[in-house]
């Protein structure tokens, strides 16, 4: 009988054993997927701001292009800076010119009115 209560023991810890490495073994089974599951996700995010950063680098090169076409325009007005110069120039001497001539009409409006207020009526 004793045998028999020795191999019931064995059987009892070897289903307990077996009960655990398959515990143990859905567990690593559970990080694994888990860890598997993160990593796809990760992945994906990648994908996600790879297209993102591709959008960005057509717009930087669009906008570099705008830059170039600006710079281009830009260099055929030189041509004209020195004549807009000249023209502010005139204009600033046209406005003195106004100026004393304003003053000088001023000047003679008063001298009629005060020509005619001393005349004879």
């Amino acid at each position: 009988m004793g045998e028999k209560v020795a191999n019931e023991e064995v059987d009892k810890l070897s289903e307990s054993l077996n009960g655990l490495f398959t515990n143990v073994s859905t567990m690593i089974k559970g990080e694994l997927q888990g860890t598997n599951n993160l990593l796809e996700l990760l992945e994906k995010m990648n994908t996600r701001v790879a297209e993102e950063y591709k959008g960005l680098g057509d717009v930087a090169s669009g906008l570099r292009i705008f830059v170039e076409q600006l710079k281009e325009k830009n260099g055929n007005f030189d041509e004209y800076v020195p004549q807009i110069e000249a023209m502010e120039l005139q204009l600033t001497e046209f406005e003195a010119v106004v100026s004393v001539l304003d003053k000088h009409v001023s000047l003679l409006e008063s001298k009629v009115h005060s020509a005619y207020q001393q005349s004879p009526s």
